[in-house]
């Protein structure tokens, strides 16, 4: 599986180290599945805003778009030269597999699963904290924002 693309510049060796950072993540689908997107909004811990990104991801479940954006947070975390990342999530299933307290039972979702396991070997550390949807508000305006965008920029077949 080739990983995510990035909505960034995403530098492989950045000149400077970024710090630590804070990633809340959302992802979701309208319909289970239907056209899904996830958000992702940096911050430093002192909650200074460095990036927010979103993308569309096509058709997917809601778990599927949760994973996606979870990777684009740790790809950018990686190509920023992050040590420590703390990820923030509304999705307890992701959160509780991610620290290995559920089973990964769904076939499309181990592979998303195994991708991001090896991304978290390149932090000293990764810790994953599951938090409210109030919380996670900016990561849901942002997959939502990326669904829109994704369904207005889709052409409807010209009327006969």
């Amino acid at each position: 599986m080739t990983g995510p693309s990035l909505p960034f510049d995403a530098d492989p060796a950045p000149s400077a180290a970024m710090g630590p950072i804070v990633a809340y993540i959302d992802g979701g689908a309208r319909g289970n599945p239907g056209p899904a997107a996830y958000g992702v909004r940096i911050e430093r811990p002192d909650g200074t805003l460095v990036e927010e990104f979103g993308d569309s991801i096509g058709v997917a479940t809601n778990n599927v778009a949760e994973y996606r954006g979870l990777l684009s947070a740790l790809e950018y975390a990686a190509a920023h030269g992050c040590p420590h990342v703390t990820v923030r999530s509304d999705s307890l299933l992701l959160v509780k597999q991610m620290r290995g307290e559920y089973r990964v039972k769904h076939p499309g979702l181990q592979r998303l699963h195994h991708a991001a396991k090896g991304l978290v070997l390149r932090f000293r550390t990764v810790r994953f904290e599951h938090v409210g949807r109030a919380l996670n508000a900016h990561a849901d305006r942002l997959a939502n924002a990326a669904m829109d965008d994704a369904q207005s920029n889709r052409r409807d077949p010209p009327i006969r």
